[in-house]
């Protein structure tokens, strides 16, 4: 069996699988490109099969204790006027007392600190090159350093380095899907606490939330684009000078928010994308997470999915001996519940971010209304679609 596992990336899946192989008696080691986990952060949601992931390896209990609980979310008109207040499970698909939405850096903590004193990490690296021996993966790291594993496992997200080595160009698997966003944190001058509230006009949206009383604001500024602004990338400055540009608006928060944009020290700029793969592994490589079946952030998935995939990889690779079968064994069984989770996301922005006026009219028409939403109907099928197989008679488990 192979014993070996080189992990890279310590995010979300990666920490997540890292606990599930070592539970089954693998030796694992992980490397991260940061110098240390990234912290605090806007909230993530961990629904259905993923919540079952979670009391599975224990964390229930203190995910429970920092659940964020946001409680509405609170649907703004062209000029800033109010539509309608909802819970977000709404149009989330959640559901109210079962779902946890934690902060994306405490959650991190929370898988981490089940591995940190099991597991070797490797910070301030990452994988160089690959070469397959057949027999095993020898690993070249930016450091210099060379190793060999018995396999390579990919969980360094959507612009993932490893999957770029073991199977080519991203190009050849993203799936732009026609929109832009930029978040940053902001002074919370609207006294926001455990709620959101989010802006429209046709092809764009402006939202800002917090969790508790006092904590910052999280903006997020989301626009329609065609094709993605590759030029933006060359410099943050670039990235500030196109959103500030699709954003003269002198309605509502949005002056304040583009000021904040411009002066942020944490602005994250990234286009809305998903990862297509005909297959996730190749040889001694496989994909987990955002690396593999990215689902952006408008299906409010991401988090989720990657913890089952984790879950499931973790499992299949234990239980049996080949790991081409194992690999084959994962697919099989996520592949369907992932291309679910992405189908929650479309190029019409959904209800986030309308990308024409009839699809905002229609949305505005049915908040008005206080008519369910379909998306919450399509999210609950979505993130309850698998149940999770039990691995626990897998080989050389150990608690």
């Amino acid at each position: 069996m192979n014993r070996t596992i080189l992990i890279s990336g310590a995010s979300i899946a990666d920490p997540a699988l890292a606990y599930w192989l070592d539970r089954y008696g693998f030796d694992v080691t992980v490397v991260e490109k940061a110098s240390h986990l990234r912290g605090g952060g806007y909230a993530v949601d961990i629904r259905g099969t993923a919540r079952d992931v979670v009391e599975r390896m224990g964390l229930l209990p203190r995910l429970r204790r920092l659940h964020v609980d946001t409680r509405q979310i609170t649907f703004l008109d062209p000029g800033g006027g109010v539509l309608a207040g909802l819970r977000p499970e709404t149009f989330t698909g959640g559901a109210e007392g079962l779902d946890l939405e934690v902060r994306r850096g405490d959650l991190g903590d929370s898988l981490y600190g089940l591995v940190k004193d099991r597991v070797e990490f490797l910070f301030n690296d990452s994988i160089a090159s690959l070469d397959d021996g057949g027999n095993q993966m020898r690993v070249t790291f930016a450091s210099g350093v060379r190793r060999d594993f018995d396999l390579v496992i990919g969980a360094d997200g959507l612009h993932s380095h490893t999957r770029a080595l073991a199977f080519g160009p991203e190009e050849l698997y993203h799936r732009y899907l026609g929109f832009c966003f930029a978040g940053f944190t902001m002074p919370n001058d609207l006294g926001l606490s455990h709620e959101g509230v989010l802006w429209n006009v046709p092809g764009r949206a402006a939202a800002l939330y917090a969790h508790e009383p006092g904590d910052p604001m999280h903006g997020f500024l989301t626009f329609a684009q065609d094709d993605p602004p590759f030029a933006a990338f060359r410099t943050p400055q670039a990235q500030r000078d196109l959103v500030a540009s699709i954003f003269p608006d002198t309605v509502w928060e949005i002056p304040r928010m583009v000021t904040a944009m411009r002066a942020a020290d944490d602005l994250f700029f990234d286009v809305v994308s998903q990862i297509h793969m005909p297959v996730w592994s190749t040889g001694r490589v496989a994909l987990v997470g955002d690396a593999a079946y990215a689902t952006s952030f408008m299906s409010g998935q991401g988090s989720s999915v990657s913890l089952v995939g984790a879950y499931v990889l973790a499992g299949e690779l234990a239980s049996h001996d080949d790991h081409t079968t194992a690999f084959a064994a994962y697919e099989k069984t996520v592949r369907g519940f992932v291309e679910q989770n992405q189908s929650l996301a479309t190029e019409g922005g959904g209800v986030v971010a309308p990308r024409t006026r009839q699809r905002l009219d229609a949305r505005n028409a049915m908040l008005r209304a206080q008519t369910a939403l379909p998306s919450g109907a399509e999210g609950r099928a979505a993130n309850t679609a698998l149940v999770l197989p039990v691995y626990d008679h897998a080989p050389g488990s150990r608690q």
